[in-house]
């Protein structure tokens, strides 16, 4: 699956990769899949006092056949709650900005400006907007859906290692736990649907009998002011 691949792309791929092994860089790690050196799928560990602390998160970088002088898509797969799963993102440092692409830029650069990107709340194109409890649940769940993944459990079989033993570990009451929490965040969506749902029609009525009142306030003072200037020019008669 990598014909037609450029020499020096295929090169440099095999030369991040070996520097992601030797190197490893906090909170991240990378690897291609066996059939297609183009394409890779990489892990983002939450890091501490943020939404994501606890989860792991999996996405998918395509790299073009002649990388690096054009950037990758990519794509997150685990639900996450600040990006959209298996859409393409607009970053600065994706294909959507090739302009702004710097050859030499890897993939450890690559990842950590996605990293970057996901602690903070700036909207761009595939983005998402979600509460911070939120983001906390979607972390606590985040592992067992990676472990539905096989090539999750082929490319980073350390982690997949880590997470069966942590659900083993886990009780029912845990379990429990985080399906209430699922629960009330659904409930709180409802609640806020059903609210917006009436909000407008609450604020039409509002405005509609400010309106009249004001109308009514305004019909008063000139009916007063036509009443007063007929006594005065009666007055001025006499």
């Amino acid at each position: 699956m990598t014909s037609g691949v450029s020499t020096v792309a295929l090169q440099r791929l095999k030369k991040d990769y070996q520097r992601l092994l030797k190197e490893p860089v906090p909170f991240m790690k990378a690897a291609p899949l066996e059939t297609n050196i183009l394409e890779w799928r990489y892990i983002i560990i939450g890091a501490p006092k943020t939404p994501y602390e606890g989860g792991i998160y999996m996405g998918k970088l395509l790299f073009p056949k002649d990388f690096p002088f054009k950037p990758p898509a990519i794509l997150m797969l685990t639900p996450n709650g600040r990006f959209q799963t298996n859409t393409r993102l607009c970053l600065s440092i994706s294909d959507y900005h090739p302009d702004t692409w710097n050859p030499a830029w890897t993939v450890s650069t690559i990842i950590t400006g996605l990293m970057s990107f996901m602690n903070d709340n700036q909207p761009t194109l595939g983005s998402l907007v979600t509460s911070e409890s939120e983001r906390k649940l979607l972390a606590k769940k985040s592992k067992q859906w990676n472990l539905k993944d096989k090539s999750f459990c082929a490319l980073f079989p350390e982690e997949a290692d880590q997470i069966r033993e942590e659900m083993e570990k886990m009780n029912q009451q845990e379990l429990d736990s985080i399906r209430e929490e699922e629960t009330a965040i659904k409930n709180r969506r409802r609640g806020d649907a059903s609210r917006g749902g009436v909000g407008v029609p609450r604020l039409s009525s509002f405005l509609s009998n400010m309106m009249m009142i004001a109308g009514v306030a305004v019909l008063a003072f000139a009916v007063r002011y036509v009443v007063l200037a007929a006594a005065e020019f009666e007055k001025q008669r006499r």
